[in-house]
């Protein structure tokens, strides 16, 4: 570990001199500051670090064999949607015919509506990491005792909704206190922090990091005017490399990578799709959602922001393509390498959902705030089966070989049969499920919003009536 490094692990908090904002610089210099070389807006800036490609060959080996492998295929590393394409898919997983809950924990209570972060196991599935929005992390044994708890300076803000990403004993987390975080995850001793203005002032990272080959890549939001950034960061060090600001909208999907294609694709509230080559970073294409000016003619920054056309959820990358969903109520298939629209179809309301898909069917299972998942054709788009979940679904869907796990605004979660999407299952919650459901050895792993008094009332105080808690499900025997 470098000096700097230890400097951030000894004083994670060494913040106080600045605003909420960041300090009182223009962005570029703060990016200057931070060393970063990025392809826009960063032209100029003296002194920073030169990228050294990440090595993809061994993914792209991997990717070569027959049937499913998770991305990267690395007994050590677990990320956000399994891997870097984001499938979402465990075809070795079973999920039981009935399920109890063994054992919950409260950890969210706060009001912001987005997805809840997704409890991660770690590879050998002895811990079980969650992180909460009110920025504290848990580490749990799979039966629910306690191996401790890290408090954070993310707990200022909203905390955390975004998803761990682990490598080996390492566990790597955004804050929308705008900071990125290294854990050590067998002593919860935190491991390096970055400070406000290494990312140029951001004041929030939703975004779950995919890791190559010792680097980390996620999107970060700005604000005055909605703005974001790609970034890549050194994953030993925490010292950022490069990063694109050319983004609208404060973006909160978590970036996919296609090593063989030699793509990576993320969304932003501007409706539109960001695509850069990689290793090299080069911008390829872009793809606006909604219409010029979005479906209802709004637009921020220039026309380049885009309002109800916003996309939320994380792209998958799947047969040459990406597959995103938008607030304009349609999901889409794009040609990864260009950007054209291949299909689309309409769910008739809004789509901020992460998908999953079925590699080995070539399917894709949607979720939509017309409170149905959508099972597609990924390659005709043509729909397979609906099913009705009683509410908005926003969070992540989950594919096993035989079931779709997905949560709702209704405060259930469901099991659906994959092949058909008739309902299992179904338990009930207190709060909106809009985390993940993670199955992992016979057990479930999911977490819900809080439940609030007067949340949607302007003229009411907000009041917390109950914290959201992280569920284990096991078999009902």
């Amino acid at each position: 570990m470098n000096e700097e490094a230890a400097d951030r692990r000894d004083a994670p908090s060494d913040r106080e001199d600045e605003t909420a904002d960041g300090p009182r610089f223009s962005r570029r210099q703060l990016l200057c500051t931070a060393g970063a070389a990025g392809t826009v807006g960063l032209a100029g800036c003296a002194g920073r670090p030169s990228r050294t490609y990440p090595d993809c060959s061994p993914i792209t080996t991997t990717m070569n064999t027959d049937g499913y492998v998770p991305l990267p295929a690395d007994d050590a590393i677990s990320m956000f949607r399994r891997g870097l394409r984001r499938y979402g898919y465990y075809p070795d997983e079973t999920v039981p015919s009935s399920v109890r809950v063994d054992w919950s924990m409260p950890v969210n209570r706060i009001g912001h509506t987005a997805a809840k972060s997704t409890p991660r196991p770690t590879p050998d599935g002895e811990t079980i990491l969650v992180a909460g929005d009110t920025g504290t992390i848990h580490a749990v044994t799979p039966t629910g005792e306690r191996r401790w708890t890290l408090e954070t300076g993310a707990g200022r803000s909203l905390g955390f909704h975004g998803t761990p990403t682990i490598v080996s004993d390492t566990a790597y987390i955004g804050g929308y206190d705008g900071e990125l975080y290294a854990i050590d995850i067998p002593s919860g001793d935190l491991i390096w922090q970055t400070r406000l203005r290494e990312f140029g002032g951001s004041i929030a990272i939703g975004s779950s990091p995919a890791y190559v080959d010792g680097n980390l890549y996620f999107v970060a939001e700005y604000k005055n005017p909605a703005r974001g950034a790609l970034w890549e960061v050194d994953a030993e060090t925490g010292t950022p490399t490069w990063s694109d600001d050319r983004i609208w909208g404060m973006p909160h999907p978590s970036p996919a990578i296609d090593c063989e294609a030699g793509k990576l694709v993320t969304g932003s509230n501007d409706g539109v799709v960001y695509c850069w080559e990689f290793p090299s970073l080069e911008f390829a294409w872009s793809f606006q959602a909604g219409g010029e000016g979005g479906p209802d003619g709004k637009s921020m920054a220039g026309g380049r922001f885009n309002l109800g056309a916003q996309i939320k959820g994380t792209t998958p990358v799947y047969d040459g393509a990406a597959f995103v969903g938008s607030w304009d109520g349609r999901f889409y298939r794009l040609d990864l390498a260009n950007g054209s629209e291949e299909w689309s179809f309409d769910t008739g309301n809004v789509v901020m959902s992460n998908p999953a898909i079925d590699p080995d069917q070539g399917i894709v299972y949607v979720g939509s705030d017309d409170r149905h998942v959508h099972a597609l054709d990924t390659r005709t788009g043509d729909e397979l089966w609906s099913a009705y979940v009683g509410g908005h679904v926003i969070g992540s869907i989950t594919a096993t070989a035989e079931t779709i796990l997905v949560g709702s605004y209704d405060t259930h979660l469901y099991a659906l049969d994959r092949a058909t999407g008739d309902r299992r299952w179904r338990i009930a919650n207190r709060g909106h499920v809009t985390s993940g459901a993670i199955p992992h050895d016979g057990r479930i792993y999911y977490a819900e919003r809080g439940v609030f008094e007067n949340y949607y009332d302007d003229d009411e105080e907000t009041v917390l009536e109950k914290p959201g808690r992280a569920y284990c499900l096991v078999p009902d025997e």
